[in-house]
């Protein structure tokens, strides 16, 4: 069986996410993807997302119905600083026959020696790249293995949706229906 894990802040969840995990299921032929928001990002530490509450409730509308796509509040659990490695042995041990592969964005790889313990990593999951528009994809350092995905890069990021919203700009053509309207009736980003 082969497992992705899409780790990330989902602040909110956007139309580039669940395009990334369907062409992650598609192209590596995954049995499921679990989406796995993280408390704090260890590169992110000045940026406080918003509650995990709120994101796990967008989650939650963003991959109703999706039977392939499943959340995993683990990281959220543990709080503090999320780690990739600490995720990815969790799903070591509970799925100790399946293959494992970890979404990444395009500009994650040259950071990827950094993470912390990174060999360890790298022998537990390959990883699948998922690219930007108009961007060369990277190639993945020693010792990861894994590959860039085609997919249908879509050039958005939950911080310019973050602004947009604040700016008072449109924004629901880049979340699911269901992100929009709970974002504008609870007045989430404002």
């Amino acid at each position: 069986m082969k497992l992705g894990l899409f780790g990330g802040s989902f602040d909110p969840v956007h139309l580039g996410h669940l395009l990334a995990a369907q062409a992650a299921r598609e192209e590596a032929g995954l049995a499921r993807v679990f989406f796995i928001p993280a408390a704090q990002s260890p590169f992110k530490t000045g940026a406080q997302p918003a509650p995990a509450l709120q994101r796990l409730r967008l989650l939650r509308l963003a991959l109703a119905g999706d039977p392939a796509a499943e959340i995993d509040d683990q990281e959220i659990r543990r709080g503090g600083v999320s780690f990739t490695i600490d995720t990815v042995r969790t799903y070591a041990r509970k799925f100790p026959e399946a293959e494992l592969f970890y979404l990444v964005g395009a500009d994650q790889p040259a950071q990827m020696p950094l993470w912390h313990e990174a060999e360890a990593l790298a022998r537990l999951a390959q990883f699948l790249i998922v690219p930007r528009p108009g961007e060369a994809l990277p190639q993945l350092p020693a010792p990861f293995r894994g590959r860039a995905l085609r997919g249908t890069p879509l050039g958005v990021s939950s911080s310019e949706i973050r602004r947009r919203i604040q700016a008072g700009l449109p924004f629901a053509h880049l979340v699911p229906p269901a992100v929009a309207e709970a974002v504008k009736n609870n007045r989430l980003y404002l």
